[in-house]
């Protein structure tokens, strides 16, 4: 159970935590294949590669695939498993547009900023994230998340990404906070709590899309539980 006496910094992850990026994904996906002319239905495009892209993304994190890897093959993949034929160039025009187009969109998770609100008065908040640092900027800036946040630590500039300890320690640093008096709140078990609890920070895991239980940390569902426990 967290004290909450003794907590005095929270570690927020942004995408799946805060940012809704499935959401956002589906609206940039959306726009990109009527303004390419596609000849696919999104429902369709999304059922491939929403499970590819969050393959590809561990793979990514475990250091297996590299960022322009990533970018290129959750789309080509996804086009030759529904056996669409796209040539390269526009399998990298699409890559590039969607990493251009994806901050656009602005939707958060219901009562983010909200609670952003509340708990600013009480502790320090901050962000660690695996994503692309000039996309996550972008993100935060355009879905008005910027203000809340006193450093922002993304596996780009660290080199590690989590669930490595090195990404939450030098988050620590820069936030001059003990891990004890620090709580992670993030959607991925792997990434965000079992590498906070490694390095003895404590942990919320967000699980909004019905992951499975475990008695690792508290789980909520809903962000307006935070309230409540902190």
């Amino acid at each position: 159970m967290i004290n909450k006496e003794k907590i005095t910094d929270l570690f927020f992850d942004l995408d799946h935590t805060l940012w809704d990026f499935e959401k956002n994904s589906a609206l940039t996906f959306e726009k990109l294949l009527a303004d390419y002319k596609i000849p696919v239905r999104l429902e369709d495009f999304l059922k491939v590669y929403v499970p590819l892209n969050l393959e590809y993304w561990k793979a990514f994190r475990e250091q297996r695939m590299d960022k322009e890897t990533l970018r290129y093959r959750r789309i080509k993949d996804t086009f030759d498993r529904l056996q669409i034929s796209i040539d390269d160039d526009m399998i990298y025009t699409l890559a590039d547009a969607y990493i251009q187009n994806l901050p656009e969109h602005n939707h958060l998770f219901p009562g983010a900023i909200e609670i952003l609100e509340q708990l600013n008065k009480q502790y320090s908040l901050h962000i660690i994230t695996n994503g692309f640092r000039e996309v996550q900027r972008f993100k935060m800036r355009n879905a008005g998340l910027t203000p809340y946040f006193i450093t922002v630590t993304d596996s780009e500039s660290v080199g590690v990404k989590k669930p490595n300890p090195l990404i939450f320690e030098k988050a620590l640093r820069d936030a001059n906070c003990d891990a004890s008096r620090a709580v992670m709140i993030g959607d991925s078990r792997e990434a965000d709590i079992l590498g906070a609890l490694q390095v003895g920070m404590h942990a919320i895991h967000f699980a909004a899309a019905g992951e499975t239980t475990h008695k690792d940390c508290v789980m909520i569902d809903d962000l307006h539980q935070l309230i409540r426990i902190l």
